[in-house]
Order: structure tokens, then C-alpha cells, then sequence
């Protein structure tokens, strides 16, 4: 089973990598989009590790091409900051997962296993989500619908622009 993880941060893909080789799948590594791009023509690799964030580059970005490239490979996507408006955008793309890091290594295996971990329909729990996980999926909804506008989304949300920066720097609240 061929593997390429494609993750800026030097450290975790090599950590990524030795470890899903001694799970028997043969790994390669691309730092960014041109160099995932080229390993994926070269490797066809079946399962596909994706970091959102990508120095300055957008993982999301990648999908549609690692898609039309790789119509079967498996695609994961992994980010540090998940929300559902992300979460469905990948999906819609095209990936088969996404996972919020850190991700322990029987969750990412259960990934590429293909055994969803959280698909579109299991990304929204069940529980109730608390005021400020709310307010914060709904204003990365609206800066999502205005193309990461600041000022367009501010003016939407009745809002000063500077506040919703702050608050966009904030880390979500759990639940």
C-alpha cells in the first residue's frame, strides 16, 4: 500500500512516515504543493495524508487535482484549527476524511483503512455545542461565504473589523 504524506512541517512528516512504514505501507514525503503534485504522478499511491496548512498554500487547494489525478486514492485530510465549515468543504472536494491533529495513530489508521473517522455526517456531534463554539463555526461560515473577506464578513456579522480579527485568532472552544 503506497502512501504520500504531504505536510510542511518537516518533523511530522518524518515521525508520520517511519511510523506508517513499520505498519507496512511504503511512504513517501512532499513539503509542498508542486512537490506533491510531481510524487503523485511518480508514487500512484493509494492513500493520500493531507495537511491543510501548507506553508502558505491552502491543502484544500490540492484536492481537485490529487482527485482528478488519483480518482481511487484515499484522501485525508489533516488540520490543527477543524471546523465544520472546513470539514464540509473538503468533503465536497473530494477527500474521504478529515482529521483534527494531533491524531493519534489507531485514529489515522482507522482512516486509512478506509473506515471513516469522521466523514461529513460525523463531524457535526451530537452534543449540544456551546455559545462560543457556535458563534465561532458561524463566523468561519460567513468569512468562508465571503472568501475570507475581513472587512466584507465584519460588515455582514454587524460587526468592527478589528474584533472579528481577534476573534479569528482565537483557537476554537471545544463542544
Amino acid at each position: 500500500m503506497k502512501l504520500l504524506i504531504i505536510e510542511d512541517d518537516i518533523n511530522l512528516a518524518s515521525t508520520l512516515a517511519r511510523r506508517l512504514t513499520k505498519q507496512g505501507f511504503i511512504c513517501e514525503v512532499a513539503h509542498n504543493q508542486s512537490d506533491a503534485l510531481l510524487t503523485a504522478r511518480k508514487l500512484l499511491p493509494d492513500f493520500i495524508l493531507l495537511d491543510m496548512k501548507l506553508g502558505d498554500d491552502n491543502g484544500l487547494a490540492l484536492i481537485k487535482p490529487l482527485r482528478s489525478l488519483l480518482p481511487q486514492a484515499h484522501i485525508v485530510l489533516l488540520t490543527g484549527f477543524a471546523s465544520i465549515a472546513t470539514a464540509v468543504e473538503a468533503m465536497r472536494l473530494g477527500a474521504n476524511d478529515y482529521l483534527t491533529k494531533p491524531v493519534d495513530m489507531a485514529t489515522l489508521l482507522k482512516a486509512l483503512n478506509t473506515e471513516p473517522v469522521a466523514s461529513a455526517s460525523s463531524v457535526i456531534d451530537d452534543a449540544v455545542m456551546s455559545p462560543e463554539r457556535l458563534e465561532w463555526e458561524h463566523i468561519q461560515q460567513v468569512l468562508h461565504s465571503n472568501n475570507g473577506n475581513v472587512s466584507v464578513t465584519a460588515r455582514q456579522l454587524n460587526m468592527h473589523r478589528r474584533t472579528l480579527q481577534r476573534k479569528l485568532q482565537k483557537k476554537p472552544v471545544q463542544q
